[in-house]
């Protein structure tokens, strides 16, 4: 890596922690409870700014590296809305209150970029000196697929039975009750957690199963490690407004457990199949958009069809 790709790396992360700075310090410096109107907009503004680097890597780098970046960013950004399941049922779990939400997962989405950063690291040098593990990728997707596609019913969480969870209280012990938005708190000369902390342990250990599923996916489109972690970064940064927008109305997303389950499969077989043949990039950006379309029109048709007075069962949470 030459003195200018550092650099570039470097301006980057730059740019990223500028932008969390300007979020967390001055556009929601008061804890508040974040309104849909708001998360709307602040969801508009991540997309515009993930395009917007993409119209930048079409003209700095060329069609096919901003082609990648579009497809890779489409296969993170419906990942990544799993995570919203999870975090709508971690919360209600905890009765977290809404004026804290946000800072939990401005918080915990910073951790999933550091985290997803070091996977990505260290996807892209394996792949880079040991070519057959794409093949391990590729089976671990149309596994992953496949298991998600067949757990279709409701499946309870217990957060309490989180391992990390368990291991750290055995180290720091947590107050019985929230202290505003601290994570820490003195109480009798002795440091101890409060639940505010246990839920962004639990969200950050969710995001690192869901890490696993979603980065192989991307080194199906790219390989180039610039590509794949610039497209994971701008995914990640508008899930916290689009959790706030979707949240209460997740259950009508029957479907898309489904469309994910066809999508992680596609591009499982893309990896196992592109020494024999290369799926070319406009073809994988068509399928996974196409699936993306159909389980949205499947989901809210079976709305229409059920009627919204009837309850809707909730989809599936396996990771």
């Amino acid at each position: 890596m030459g003195t200018d790709s550092v650099w570039i790396w470097v301006a980057f992360n730059l740019f990223v922690l500028g932008l969390l700075a300007l979020d967390l310090g001055v556009f929601h410096r008061k804890a508040h409870a974040v309104s849909v109107k708001e998360a709307a907009i602040w969801s508009v503004v991540w997309i515009a700014l993930s395009l917007a680097f993409n119209v930048l890597i079409y003209f700095w780098r060329g069609p096919q590296p901003a082609l990648q970046f579009f497809t890779g960013y489409l296969i993170e950004k419906s990942l990544s809305v799993d995570n919203i399941f999870v975090f709508v049922l971690l919360f209600s779990f905890f009765a977290v209150p809404a004026t804290y939400q946000h800072r939990v997962l401005f918080w915990g989405i910073l951790g999933a970029l550091l985290m997803r950063g070091a996977l990505i690291a260290v996807g892209a040098v394996l792949l880079e000196r040991f070519h057959w593990v794409i093949f391990i990728f590729g089976a671990f997707l149309i596994f992953t697929g496949i298991r998600m596609a067949l757990h279709r019913g409701a499946e309870e969480i217990h957060p309490e039975n989180n391992p990390v969870v368990k291991i750290f209280r055995r180290f720091m012990p947590v107050t019985g009750e929230y202290h505003g938005e601290r994570f820490f708190i003195r109480q009798a000369g002795k440091w101890m957690a409060t639940p505010l902390f246990m839920v962004l342990l639990i969200v950050e250990t969710t995001d690192l199963v869901f890490a696993v599923d979603s980065i192989p996916a991307i080194f199906a489109v790219t390989q180039d490690p610039f590509i794949v972690y610039t497209s994971n970064v701008f995914a990640i940064l508008g899930l916290r407004s689009l959790y706030f927008v979707l949240a209460g109305v997740m259950d009508k997303f029957y479907y898309l457990k489904l469309g994910l389950a066809v999508i992680l499969t596609f591009v499982g077989v893309k990896m196992l199949i592109s020494d024999i043949y290369h799926i070319p990039i406009t073809l994988s950006l068509s399928v996974i958009a196409a699936v993306l379309v159909v389980a949205a029109a499947a989901s809210w048709l079976r709305v229409r069809r059920l009627g919204s007075q009837k309850s809707i069962p909730f989809p599936d949470l396996g990771s």
